[in-house]
């Protein structure tokens, strides 16, 4: 019997979100399964379901909000695949890693909105950061995918940043 020829694993299909705040600041939580590992809401795509719906289902199972709305999407499918070790665990060593589309969604609720605890949750805490530092705390084999995103949506952070309303200050009674 010939020996089957070689095939590597396909990519999961999946989305990734930056969401980004009033400040500008990029939302990034640390994953309950591995201390130390931060990274942006991400995760598949359902049959039949597409980029967009899946980002905001997404983003409503892992931090408990959708208040967001989307303002753009990489063209292209990103890619980054699992460490070897990784390969045979994760989703059931189906897939070498993900093609992911990114959107960038403007949050449009409040911080008490975000809500880990969802019902099954995958991260224990959350912050804010600058956007070009994300590269910095993200999990080795991810970084290169993130410097695509930042490179990706670098001028279109920056804008939102600029167009956010000043806050209007009360003046106290004199």
């Amino acid at each position: 019997m010939p020996a089957k020829p070689y095939r590597p694993k396909p990519y999961r299909r999946g989305v990734g979100i930056v969401l980004v705040n009033r400040q500008g600041r990029v939302f990034v939580a640390e994953r309950i399964d591995t201390p130390g590992a931060w990274q942006m809401p991400q995760g598949g795509i359902d049959k039949g379901e597409r980029p967009r719906t899946a980002a905001l289902r997404e983003l409503k199972e892992e931090i408990g909000t959708d208040k967001a709305r989307i303002v753009a999407m990489t063209p292209d499918w990103l890619r980054y695949d699992l460490p070897p070790a990784l390969q045979s665990k994760v989703w059931k060593g189906k897939y070498r890693g993900q093609e992911q589309k990114w959107c960038l969604m403007r949050f449009t609720g409040e911080d008490g909105d975000i809500k880990l605890d969802g019902e099954h949750p995958e991260f224990k805490t959350w912050k804010w950061l600058p956007f070009t530092h994300l590269p910095r705390v993200i999990v080795g084999f991810k970084r290169e995918i993130y410097k695509q995103v930042v490179a990706a949506f670098r001028e279109k952070v920056a804008a939102l940043k600029k167009t956010q309303k000043p806050v209007k200050r009360r003046r106290a009674a004199a």
